[in-house]
């Protein structure tokens, strides 16, 4: 039986096997074809076919006709048809009905002609037009669900069933190994409570509770190890009255404490908790019925005990219960960033990052917190030690021991979409983002159809998180391009591979953690006596919840721009802004403001206004943290008359819909929490945040911000190949402070 089951196996996994007689047109081959003789024939059909153009829509009608009509096709009714190459002619109605019915049904209905003669064909169809769409979307779908899945070159199993056929045509049972250590793992947890069997006549459902199913997700890792999941269909069940929200830690946060780490001298250590939802209890009242993959179980009534993958409120259960065990470890969440939980060490404080089942540990000591949650807490930890790969991005040092941030392998990843959609990798010619002083607002190429759209939407949204894993040098680029997600063009498109072009040919930028505080001794001090303006003797709201200040203190350096009528369409400016930490980039942001500005001067205003904001924000979060923070954070300009109005006690507003922008920064200065500094455009960071730029420009800047090896400050005398080379963030011999014309 071994033998025959073999052989039966060969023959249908064999290609030469599969045989069909075919027919094309009038043509009937008596001759058998293999499939590649089928496909070879279907390629040379279609390389040799006519072109054929497929139209946009139905814009107008003529008739009925008669047969001595001299425009009369064969149809009383002729369609007036826009097609995708732009031309417009008449067809007659016959024909198109035959291959579109309801988009003539639906022009038929929006102008009235049901009851016209020619037309009165597709009554019922427009009547029904909702459910028919349905049925051929529903149709696609199961097209869709049924169709073959493949990762790393091994087809994924829809179901368990399908899991047992895979294995028996691959002659292994790495599938139904993988579903069965998948069970186990359940069982280990006591996921579900056992009611018997549902053909056992005394065997019953748990009272009060809902029935759901269950489903398998299979998929295969890089190095081709099978796994799979056993997830709930929570969908079914009621959702909670409580909440099920369970928030995960900002990567800005990740970023700060980072940083801390760095600067205190602190270890940072990741993991990740294997089975986490399952380490929570549920309070859902559901249970299932038990199918072939849980083996003896099959058929059983089994009610689910803990937070199972799938369910509404598992996040939720599973972030009360680390919440729980963090507690008891002497950590207690931050006010200003909820998912990082600090406790006091000493002269320092220690923190972990929590992001669902990630945790990144900073530490004097990481394995003492790991061994805890080990040891005392039963966590099952997988990829423990010193921080090297955490959500998405790849953490390295440099020869000097600096710890570097970069998202190449995420970079990797976008490239490797990018071949499975277009078949070639991007090019790599582009030296910048987009090109300088481009407006994509102004395309007018064809629009995207719905496949191409969903290709768009998907490369904007990988864009994303490629600028939140530290890739500002895209940001203004990105945030333009977000803009037409909903209707986007072929040449936003084409855009959109740009950008993956110049991440692939730069994809070795690196943010790296520098903690030596910037020196500011060279620019002259903004004495001024605001105690007879508006302002009074006006000082910083500190909080007065915050934790005691503990390790070495913080300078906050923040950069900023406008760039005016930045969109021609709607004639809104842009606002960038880059923060730095001593000498460490911690933010950015890049968005259009939300005022039509008539002026440099007032989008600069908005601008410096949106600084001081996250100024305040940034410094708020930091004492939450725990951190010594200088009172003093310099900002800088490229707009001298926006620096003038502000720094000046007695400037006046030249613009009344400009008051809230203009009191706001100056309020800030007269309290001396911002010292606001002119700076050349050439020498200004944020630039690059605010505008779609240049190369040759931007590169002196960009360079010592992300590609510098090193420290920054032997920019200055290392690289004189250059005079604008010689522009780093440490050295402001090109800023000047505004009331001081001749520093």
């Amino acid at each position: 039986m071994d033998a025959i089951t073999k052989h039966s196996q060969e023959t249908r996994s064999d290609r030469k096997h599969f045989e069909f007689k075919v027919k094309v047109g009038d043509e009937k081959y008596d001759e058998m074809m293999d499939y590649a003789q089928v496909i070879d024939h279907i390629n040379r059909e279609e390389n040799n076919s006519d072109v054929v153009w497929s139209f946009e829509k139905i814009i107008g009608h003529q008739g009925p006709l008669k047969q001595n009509h001299k425009d009369y096709k064969g149809s009383v009714q002729n369609a007036q048809m826009l097609w995708s190459n732009g031309e417009v002619t008449w067809e007659p109605l016959s024909i198109i009905g035959a291959d579109a019915p309801v988009v003539c049904a639906i022009y038929a209905r929006e102008n009235g002609l049901l009851d016209q003669p020619g037309w009165k064909k597709f009554k019922n169809l427009a009547q029904h037009e909702k459910k028919m769409l349905r049925s051929v979307n529903q149709a696609k779908l199961r097209s869709y669900r049924t169709a073959p899945k493949y990762m790393y070159g091994y087809e994924i199993p829809r179901n368990y069933e399908h899991a047992v056929v895979l294995d028996e045509r691959n002659g292994n049972t790495k599938w139904q190994d993988t579903t069965a250590l998948e069970m186990l793992q359940l069982d280990e947890y006591t996921t579900f409570e056992d009611f018997g069997h549902k053909d056992d006549p005394t065997a019953k459902p748990p009272e009060g509770h809902k029935k759901l199913g269950v489903h398998l997700i299979f998929a295969v890792k890089h190095d081709g190890r099978h796994k799979a999941r056993c997830v709930a269909d929570g969908h079914l069940s009621d959702t909670p009255i409580e909440s099920v929200y369970s928030g995960v830690v900002s990567l800005r946060g990740l970023r700060i404490m980072l940083f801390i780490a760095e600067l205190n001298g602190l270890d940072t250590w990741a993991t990740d908790i294997g089975n986490a939802y399952l380490e929570s209890k549920t309070t859902e009242r559901v249970y299932i019925i038990a199918g072939p993959e849980f083996g003896e179980l099959e058929g059983h009534f089994l009610k689910i005990v803990k937070a199972l993958y799938g369910l509404k409120s598992s996040g939720r259960r599973w972030h009360e219960r680390l919440s729980d065990v963090l507690r008891e470890m002497g950590f207690t969440p931050c006010k200003a960033e909820p998912d990082i939980w600090m406790r006091r060490a000493g002269d320092i404080y220690e923190y972990i990052a929590v992001y669902v089942d990630d945790l990144a540990v900073t530490a004097k000591d990481p394995k003492e917190i790991i061994h805890k949650l080990t040891d005392c807490y039963e966590f099952k930890l997988k990829g423990t030690g010193p921080i090297a790969f955490h959500l998405g991005c790849d953490f390295h040092r440099d020869e000097d021991g600096v710890l570097c941030l970069s998202p190449k392998k995420y970079i990797d990843k976008m490239v490797d979409a990018y071949v499975r959609m277009f078949g070639t990798k991007p090019k790599t010619t582009y030296r910048s983002p987009l090109e300088k002083g481009d407006h994509p607002e102004m395309d007018t190429s064809p629009l995207l159809d719905q496949d191409d759209v969903t290709t768009y939407q998907s490369m904007v949204g990988s864009m994303q998180w490629a600028i939140s894993l530290a890739r500002f040098d895209i940001a203004s680029a990105v945030m333009t391009l977000s803009s037409f997600r909903a209707a986007p063009r072929e040449g936003h498109l084409e855009r959109a591979k740009r950008v993956y072009g110049y991440l692939s040919k730069f994809r070795d930028a690196t943010l790296q953690f520098r903690t030596n505080e910037p020196d500011y001794s060279e620019l002259p001090e903004q004495e001024f006596d605001w105690m007879h303006t508006v302002y009074g003797n006006v000082e910083e709201l500190i909080p007065h919840d915050m934790p005691e200040p503990l390790g070495k203190a913080v300078r906050m350096t923040h950069f900023l721009d406008a760039n005016l009528m930045h969109d021609l369409l709607t004639g809104r400016s842009v606002t960038g802004i880059l923060t730095l930490l001593n000498q460490t980039p911690i933010d950015w942001y890049s968005k259009k403001q939300a005022t039509v500005e008539t002026a440099t001067y007032g989008s600069e205003f908005v601008a410096s206004r949106t600084g001081v904001e996250r100024d305040i924000d940034l410094r708020t979060t930091l004492r939450y943290l725990g951190v010594p923070v200088h009172k003093l954070a310099y900002m800088f300009g490229d707009n001298e008359s926006v620096v003038n109005s502000s720094t000046t006690p007695f400037a006046k507003l030249h613009k009344r819909h400009s008051a809230l922008s203009f009191h706001r920064v100056r309020e800030a200065i007269a309290a001396r929490v911002i010292a606001y500094y002119h700076v050349r455009s050439q020498a200004n960071v944020s630039d690059m945040l605010s505008k779609h730029w240049g190369y040759v420009e931007t590169w002196p800047l960009l360079r010592p911000l992300m590609f510098w090896r090193g420290d920054t400050i032997n920019i200055v005398h290392d690289d004189k190949s250059s005079s604008s080379s010689r522009r780093g963030v440490t050295k402001f011999d090109e800023v000047r402070d505004s009331s001081n014309p001749g520093y």
